[in-house]
């Protein structure tokens, strides 16, 4: 997992509330058994047309998103099914932080087991974030994991919380698997041990 400790990234702004997983990766992309290849298919009932063409009044269809790296939408983002393939296609397209006013748990979750940071803000924050957004293109956000902090070049500053367990693992980069083999030492030598009897 790569470590998460200060990004500054163009601002993608999706003002919907209750985007669920079904939308962020449709059911018919589950198949693949690799993490990677998601962003392709990332909102693809809303980026693209039965017909294959490219929906142009989607909101990250928009040029000026193309180079996004961080995503603001509203509250209860990633609900739906608990389908880890949502967070691996957001990661996969290029985000690597998803902003809102509250995340569905498992979504939650799942971010934090593989790099992209969730960022909880109020709404009035995230209100501010869009007009900004909507009002300056190639608008940027700085998100400090150090500080807890999210700022733009322009006088705008929010804090937001994270348990102190999840934090570390973004600023080392350690999903559930590296922190395992924390303890190879361990592990081998319980292995011996048990080869031995």
């Amino acid at each position: 997992m790569q470590p998460f400790i200060n990004h500054t990234g163009i601002v993608a702004a999706m003002d919907r509330s209750n985007v669920d997983t079904d939308q962020i990766i449709p059911k018919q992309f589950l198949k693949r058994i690799e993490r990677t290849g998601f962003g392709q298919f990332l909102f693809f009932d809303w980026r693209f047309h039965p017909d294959g063409t490219t929906n142009e009044d989607f909101e990250l269809n928009q040029d000026r998103f193309s180079n996004a790296s961080v995503l603001v939408a509203r509250k209860n983002f990633g609900n739906g099914s608990s389908r880890e393939h949502a967070v691996w296609a957001l990661d996969d397209y290029g985000f690597r932080c998803v902003i809102a006013e509250s995340f569905a748990d498992i979504f939650y979750n799942n971010c934090s087991k593989n790099g992209v940071l969730p960022v909880v803000l109020t709404s009035s924050e995230v209100e501010t974030i869009h007009q900004n957004v909507a009002s300056n293109p190639g608008y940027e956000l700085t998100i400090d994991l150090e500080k807890n902090l999210v700022t733009d070049t322009a006088g705008f500053s929010a804090t937001f919380e994270i348990d102190a367990y999840r934090r570390q693992c973004f600023l080392e980069g350690l999903d559930h698997i590296a922190l395992t083999l924390r303890h190879e030492d361990k592990i081998s030598q319980y292995e011996q041990r048990a080869a031995a009897n």
